[in-house]
């Protein structure tokens, strides 16, 4: 019987970092070890993992900083998107799946916050990064930032998840640690009705 572990772990300032794992097997991914891989790497030697992979949903530096302590720690392979220009050991693109044990990390390409974004499906959870927040979406105007192509991740990928499918954002700036697809669709500014048209407009408003 495969006994998933997964635990959202934030750190000092407003960023989450993951871990997620098979404790069967004892093989453990971290997603976006920021400032504090000494954290984590104790975490996953106190649970007897062995991190396989260090996932990054994006390349900027308050999700990627403490990529080497827990690679170093465990060997582990760096994982990015394809376009990432971050040090990375293996690139995915939108759909592949990563394997921790028998747990399956599924890649979906999400761009707009920016062009190497990528949220991370995890049974009915999904970790998405600076892509979608409780209460609001990643900033599109900052280098490498398209508003068009944060329309297309958020209403022609995550919003045709199910309801149920759980948020965990890489960042604490709602009203809650994580939440629903089903609540952001409801409760979301952002994610209101919008044409793409108007969705620009929406975004590059004061």
């Amino acid at each position: 019987m495969l006994t998933r572990y997964f635990k959202q772990v934030k750190q000092q300032g407003d960023n989450f970092s993951y871990i997620i794992a098979d404790e069967n097997s004892k093989e453990a991914a971290v997603v976006d070890p920021s400032y504090n891989g000494k954290t984590l790497t104790k975490l996953a030697k106190d649970q007897n993992f062995t991190v396989k992979y260090v996932v990054n949903t994006h390349e900027h530096g308050d999700h990627t900083a403490d990529n080497q302590t827990v690679k170093s720690n465990f060997g582990a392979k760096i994982v990015a998107h394809s376009s990432s220009r971050i040090r990375k050991d293996i690139s995915v693109v939108d759909g592949d799946t990563l394997a921790v044990g028998k747990v399956a990390i599924k890649t979906i390409h999400t761009p707009g916050h920016t062009p190497d974004g990528i949220c991370l499906l995890v049974d009915d959870k999904i970790l998405t990064g600076d892509t979608l927040f409780v209460g609001e979406c990643g900033r599109t105007d900052l280098p490498g930032g398209n508003p068009r192509d944060m329309y297309n991740s958020l209403f022609r990928k995550l919003m045709k998840l199910d309801d149920h499918v759980e948020v965990y954002p890489g960042h604490d700036y709602g009203s809650a640690p994580h939440s629903t697809i089903g609540i952001e669709r409801k409760t979301n500014y952002v994610l209101q009705p919008r044409s793409i048209e108007e969705f620009l407009e929406f975004m590059n408003a004061p």
